[in-house]
């Protein structure tokens, strides 16, 4: 029962933080949604596929007849470790980024950020997004999950490729030198 709350109340918090924050940005005129560096329905699919993943997390912890496979326990375990892990890096990220935040690229001056989690990976919260959807194929052993899974890794992956021709030419040689010192990811 513990363990089904803890599931369920980081991707809830979450999506408030992401989407209350939302409104804060619209208080100040600052359109959080930015522009999609990529295909625009693919992009926004993408987005939700996510939310897909994490609710066949929390469905699975709540009535593990949801799907027919169970998990051995360690690999479970392991799981929910990752779960929160990955939320983890979706925090800090989202609250080391401020007002630099976007859900797509800015359309207005942003700063650069490289200090905090951004002095390790260039994307924690990708990262973090990442680790949740392995958190989730592991937990449920869903082919669903991990499908849904393949398709937002692959097309998260074409957006950080985008963001980072866009941050180049916003920051130049500033972003350059970032990215000799940080790698993409890990």
């Amino acid at each position: 029962m513990i363990e089904s709350i803890i599931i369920t109340l980081f991707p809830c918090v979450f999506l408030i933080v992401l989407f209350g924050g939302g409104s804060l940005f619209e208080r100040k005129n600052i359109d959080m949604g930015g522009n999609p560096p990529i295909d625009k329905r693919s992009f926004i699919f993408s987005k939700y596929s996510i939310i897909v993943i994490w609710a066949i997390m929390v469905l699975h912890c709540w009535d593990p007849a949801f799907w027919s496979l169970k998990a051995p326990a360690l690999l479970k375990l392991v799981a929910f470790y990752l779960w929160g892990f990955g939320f983890s890096l979706l925090f800090v990220g989202r609250f080391g980024l401020g007002a630099s935040f976007r859900i797509g690229s800015p359309q207005e001056q942003t700063s650069l950020k490289t200090t905090g989690l951004f002095k390790f990976s260039r994307n924690p919260m990708y990262v973090g997004v990442y680790a949740t959807i392995l958190a989730s194929v592991l937990y449920t052993l869903n082919p669903m999950a991990l499908l849904i899974g393949i398709f937002v890794v692959s097309v998260h992956h074409k957006i950080v490729l985008a963001e980072e021709h866009f941050l180049s030419d916003a920051f130049g040689q500033v972003y350059i030198d970032y990215c000799v010192r940080v790698r993409r990811y890990l």
